[in-house]
């Protein structure tokens, strides 16, 4: 009976948090210096008119609005996924560097562009940069903090991507001063989707959306694993294949999502332990639930972003880490009890 309430729980989240969603979408791509009522929004989707209505909705809006969707869906995505393997409460990948890693392979691919003024790095070759960087710091974090390829200390865990996280945001600003790149790169530590354009969706679509696939395939191992490293083993699963794939899912959500938004923080803190607390420990449910309320968290984060200070636009990270470090700080306190 509890399982079944719980699965009705998971399915009511979603259908809620789909809603949300929709209405998010809407009123993001509604609101800004000119505000464009729902009538002209659909027409402008529907119809290519050519005048400025439907160029700011179709070139400029919409693909923030979805931007925002995908990069909070999936940084949540990444998020559980950690939890889960690891059995931390706290773990998410700006906890564990990946978010700055991919940032600071970002300032590298920055000075290669001011170095050499004639080349041109695509918003794919940035995105190829920001893999890279989550690749190497999540890959580090990980050994370091193992006691052995089948035991992940999740103290250490924290600590050793805490420290690398803020050594590289430490070397990115460094990098970005002395080079006189400050102003590019307060984008990616802020974090934001400002820019997010139509190519660096589709990018993040299909490689996030693969990682996605990917992880919903990988639910019912990611489940076993956070019952205990003894209870998997006991029932055949080879962990460390489980945690390695669960690796590379989470660098490819984390890459894909740092390459277009920057360092947005604690949304895969937030939003799994929300929903875990709703729709219980099966990560069929969560993995879904937690793509869902992370696209609602940041879409709405980045109307907030907007109505704060109009017309500029206050950080989209700061807003989260508003929301993050009280819940960070309360999950600290509840593991020391």
């Amino acid at each position: 009976m509890k399982n079944i309430n719980r699965k009705k729980a998971a399915y009511i989240l979603m259908f809620v948090g789909i809603a949300l969603l929709l209405l998010g979408i809407v009123t993001s791509v509604s609101l800004g210096a000119k505000d464009i009522d729902l009538s002209t929004i659909v027409n402008s989707i529907l119809h290519d008119n050519n005048d400025i209505n439907t160029k700011i909705i179709r070139d400029v809006r919409m693909p923030r609005a979805i931007a925002a969707a995908l990069v909070g869906g999936f940084l949540a995505v990444a998020g559980a996924i950690m939890q889960g393997i690891t059995r931390n409460p706290i773990a998410e990948p700006s906890v564990m560097g990946i978010t700055q890693g991919a940032t600071f392979m970002i300032a590298v691919a920055l000075v290669i562009q001011r170095m050499f003024p004639h080349l041109i790095i695509s918003s794919f070759e940035m995105m190829m940069f920001a893999f890279a960087g989550a690749s190497i710091s999540g890959l580090l974090v990980y050994f370091v903090s193992s006691r052995s390829m089948r035991k992940v200390d999740p103290v250490k865990l924290a600590l050793a991507g805490t420290a690398l996280g803020t050594l590289l945001i430490s070397l990115a600003m460094g990098i970005s001063m002395y080079f006189n790149l400050s102003q590019q790169l307060t984008f990616w530590i802020s974090g934001g989707v400002t820019g997010a354009k139509w190519s660096s969706i589709t990018l993040l679509a299909i490689i996030g959306g693969s990682a996605l696939i990917g992880a919903i395939l990988m639910a019912p191992k990611i489940t076993i694993l956070s019952l205990g490293e003894e209870i998997a083993i006991g029932l055949g699963q080879k962990t460390n294949k489980i945690r390695f794939i669960s690796i590379l899912l989470v660098i490819l959500l984390t890459g894909a999502s740092v390459s277009v938004a920057g360092n947005i923080v604690f949304v895969g803190l937030i939003i799994p332990q929300i929903v875990r607390g709703i729709v219980g420990a099966d990560y069929k449910y969560i993995i879904p639930s937690s793509m869902v309320f992370g696209s609602v968290l940041l879409v709405y984060s980045d109307i907030l972003a907007r109505m704060i200070n109009p017309p500029y636009e206050t950080p989209i990270g700061s807003l989260t880490a508003l929301l993050g470090v009280p819940v960070f700080i309360y999950l600290v306190r509840k593991d020391t009890k």
